[in-house]
């Protein structure tokens, strides 16, 4: 890859993990490297197999940058007279949902911890507010 400016800061969505929708089912690991290889060095590609994940691939690049020039590059190419969807890799979307029970659990023990019933206290203050 040619040296490119660096400079500037990214959005944060920006990674080097890409997920990538509406490939071809029949396309191949050689045929994927081919095509977003041209834009750096690929650490791993996974695609999907089973019939929910299929025509769907997981890419991570080794540089950030890289990602980021794929993502500008692929987003609606045409494969096979399927046009693909790539995307970065929402990692706050899965981390959210385990944030959220873990939080959840967290509020449970604080509750058991000092006898507070969440409920009850809910309609407290409900009722505080209002009168």
């Amino acid at each position: 890859m040619a040296v490119r400016a660096r400079g500037g800061r990214l959005p944060p969505e920006v990674n080097r993990c890409l997920y990538v929708r509406n490939l071809p089912f029949n396309i191949s690991s050689e045929e994927m490297y081919d095509i977003f290889g041209k834009f750096g060095a690929i650490r791993q590609i996974r695609q999907g197999v089973s019939k929910e994940t299929r025509g769907t691939a997981y890419i991570v690049y080794e540089d950030i940058y890289d990602a980021k020039t794929a993502v500008e590059h692929l987003s609606g190419f045409n494969v096979a007279n399927r046009y693909l969807i790539v995307l970065y890799y929402n990692t706050a979307k899965q981390n959210k949902k385990v944030s959220t029970r873990e939080k959840e659990e967290e509020l449970r023990k604080m509750q058991e911890k000092y006898g507070v019933d969440g409920e009850q206290h809910a309609r407290e203050q409900a009722q505080g507010k209002r009168g």
